[in-house]
């Protein structure tokens, strides 16, 4: 088989190794899609601290049971199954009490253990989801980025009555924007690029602004009537960007902020900004218990799929991944892996 290793920034190779057997309680999966995401654009940077090379980058990773283990119950050879990108201890106070996406001894697949860029690795039996066969593997790459606007908009509360503000129209703000439609809630979406979001109100946006060309607060004020929005999602994720968010006439008083990333410099928050309305502001991390649900949407039809992923990489041709990472293209929003 053929695998993908980052050895080091801006070095990748293609190794021939052998198919590796299940253990008694694992499964052998064969790699079908294999989305790339910003932190797989990190990894080859070696811009993530908590990475170490060599590495096989992909957290977003769908593919067929191949084999499994002696002991394995859940699926069987031929299921189609989704991976989940987390690796945890299930003992400790998070795993206990629902929060494993923050295990104490998490392990991310792609990032902090090997991932899915190669066409064949084992996973434990708990940690695949099987899909329906009816979901083409261009969309079930899908699945895991769909489950992280699942998770961040549970963790925000968000309900048919909110009027959300998203805050960026890339990947993760238009999958934000369709977790929200489907819970019924109203959505305001925020970019400095007018072709975002055009594409944003084809995925349901019922407002857009562009902060670069409007008065942002003030076209806030308009479409809420003075109010403001109950919750608003950070998708640009940019140095000072939180900070914006809580500037008052965005949020009304008892919203809630979801910040989605992780920016490490410091901004310029008060308590003040916090506590005079009383705001929430609510960490989200990848996500947790939302494969199974996203599946059953997928195959329902309740997301719109055509145009989330714009670009299509076979394996055999990856090349053209890094290619892109260090020339961007535009017009590349997402792309995903296909394998032969």
């Amino acid at each position: 088989m053929k695998s993908c290793v980052i050895t080091s920034p801006f070095i990748y190779e293609i190794r021939e190794i052998p198919i590796p057997e299940p253990g008694d309680n694992e499964v052998l999966v064969q790699m079908k899609a294999a989305g790339v995401c910003g932190s797989d654009l990190h990894i080859y940077k070696g811009e993530n601290p908590l990475s170490k090379y060599p590495l096989v980058p992909g957290h977003e990773n769908a593919g067929i049971v191949a084999r499994v283990g002696k002991n394995v119950t859940r699926v069987k050879e031929g299921d189609h199954v989704v991976v989940d990108l987390i690796i945890t201890c299930g003992q400790c106070y998070q795993c206990t009490h629902g929060r494993e996406e923050v295990c104490e001894k998490v392990l991310v697949r792609g990032s902090g253990t090997d991932g899915g860029w190669r066409e064949y690795f084992t996973v434990p039996e708990d940690d695949v989801y099987e899909i329906d066969k009816s979901i083409p593997w261009k969309d079930a790459a899908l699945i895991e980025p769909i489950a992280i606007g699942a998770h961040c908009t549970k963790r925000g509360r968000i309900q048919a009555d909110d009027t959300v503000f998203i805050l960026g129209t890339g990947t993760i703000g238009t999958i934000i924007l369709q977790a929200c439609k489907v819970i019924g809630a109203k959505v305001i979406c925020c970019d400095v690029d007018d072709s975002s979001l055009e594409r944003a109100k084809t995925f349901g946006a019922d407002y857009v602004i562009n902060s670069k060309t409007e008065d942002m607060i003030e076209r806030i004020s308009q479409i809420t009537e003075g109010h403001g929005c109950t919750a608003a999602f950070d998708s640009a994720c940019f140095p000072g960007s939180l900070a914006l968010l809580l500037q008052p006439g965005i949020v009304c008083n008892a919203g809630r902020v979801i910040p989605m990333g992780f920016s490490n410099k410091p901004e310029p928050i008060s308590q003040a900004d916090i506590n005079k309305r009383e705001l929430d502001i609510i960490g989200s991390r990848m996500s947790a218990y939302q494969f199974q649900p996203v599946a059953k949407n997928m195959a329902e039809g309740k997301y719109r799929l055509e145009g989330l992923a714009t670009t299509f990489v076979k394996f055999s041709e990856i090349q053209k991944v890094f290619e892109n990472m260090e020339n961007p293209d535009p017009a590349v929003k997402k792309t995903v892996i296909l394998f032969d």
